[in-house]
């Protein structure tokens, strides 16, 4: 499995997943802007992946702070660390990854800048084993759900590419395909972006694991022809109530599958859970360029200066998600006290 991102040489390499399927092109990014504008940019994207590019972008950033002392240090650090915060706003993972750093250098004043530039960029290659290892995790403790026959429908990408490796909902997949049962898979589309249509076919043809594409108004209709077992999704960001933010048009298949009784799973790691967040209403929905709607690829499909609206993300909420598979346990309702228990005490969740 070709990694999804990489320190490679006092720099970090991230394939460009805008070129997928058709081409596998590295991004090279030299310092802490390049990594801001590729996440910006969609070159990477999946809330762990931009978690994993967050904190070597913090490593490459610290590289280039020229103050010596500790303090100047740290006061140009924390201004890049603001900087990288607004790249995306929905995801917590990319928080989350930036606080860890910055926790790095917090505990680290009696060092010298030469010693925590390197504790940075061992702290970001951990963020990355990690999630590789969590993934997997994900995969065997949401493999236990999945029939010995089963087609799966998924929506966006939050496979290998979305993530470390393994990745989350396809993880699981994954790890089903691994413990020897049949599974196939339904991948919605998943406009603008087509990353259901690019990148999750792309990956499991890759694996053989079969695969069909629907557009993404047709997930109702094989639902209620039968034609639908399950439906694992990922997430960009979990309230303490269990309201899941995820890409657009997750909140529709949720709705889809409760009236016609599909199990919902949401799979994704602690990280993912934001407890400060007291349910959907409160996350940041992040809105994007209106052209990304009208123009593809520097195609226009679209009328000439035809408006548009461009949410990211939209909230399901938690009454619609039957578990919550993360790497400790799978979360069933009540999600409030099951969710809190999981990061108080992740051995008795």
């Amino acid at each position: 499995m070709v990694p999804t991102i990489r320190w490679l040489d006092n720099k970090v390499e991230m394939i460009d997943q805008r070129k997928l399927p058709h081409r596998l092109e590295w991004y090279t990014c030299r310092g802490h802007g390049d990594i801001v504008r590729a996440i910006e940019k969609m070159v990477i994207r999946g809330a762990p992946a931009i978690g994993i590019a967050a904190a070597m972008g913090m490593a490459l950033g610290a590289r280039s702070i020229k103050d010596r002392s500790y303090r100047g240090f740290r006061a140009k650090f924390r201004k890049m660390a603001d900087g990288m915060l607004r790249a995306r706003p929905t995801a917590v993972n990319l928080r989350w990854a930036v606080e860890r750093m910055t926790r790095t250098v917090e505990g680290m004043a009696d060092r010298s800048v030469e010693e925590i530039r390197h504790r940075l960029e061992q702290e970001a290659e951990s963020i990355l084993a990690e999630d590789i290892e969590i993934n997997k995790e994900i995969g065997r403790k949401g493999e236990k759900l999945i029939p010995r026959t089963a087609t799966i429908l998924t929506h966006c990408n939050a496979g290998a590419l979305a993530t470390g490796g393994y990745g989350t909902a396809l993880g699981v997949i994954r790890a089903a395909k691994e413990a020897g049962k049949s599974v196939k898979v339904f991948a919605d589309e998943t406009r603008p972006w087509l990353q259901g249509l690019r990148l999750t076919a792309f990956e499991l043809m890759e694996d053989r694991i079969p695969v069909q594409v629907i557009v993404d108004s047709a997930a109702g209709y094989f639902m209620r022809n039968g034609k639908i077992d399950l439906v694992i999704t990922g997430a960009d960001r979990i309230a303490a109530n269990g309201d899941v933010a995820n890409k657009i048009g997750t909140y529709q298949i949720a709705v889809l599958a409760k009236e016609n009784g599909v199990p919902f799973y949401v799979a994704a790691p602690i990280s993912t859970v934001d407890l400060d967040i007291g349910s959907g209403g409160q996350i940041p929905v992040e809105e994007r360029d209106p052209r990304e709607i009208s123009i593809f690829r520097n195609h226009r499909i679209g009328p000439q200066g035809v408006k548009a609206l461009n949410p990211a993300f939209d909230i399901t909420p938690a009454r619609y998600v039957t578990a919550i598979i993360t790497e400790k346990a799978v979360v069933k309702p009540p999600y409030k006290s099951g969710l809190k228990k999981l990061q108080e005490n992740p051995r008795k969740a």
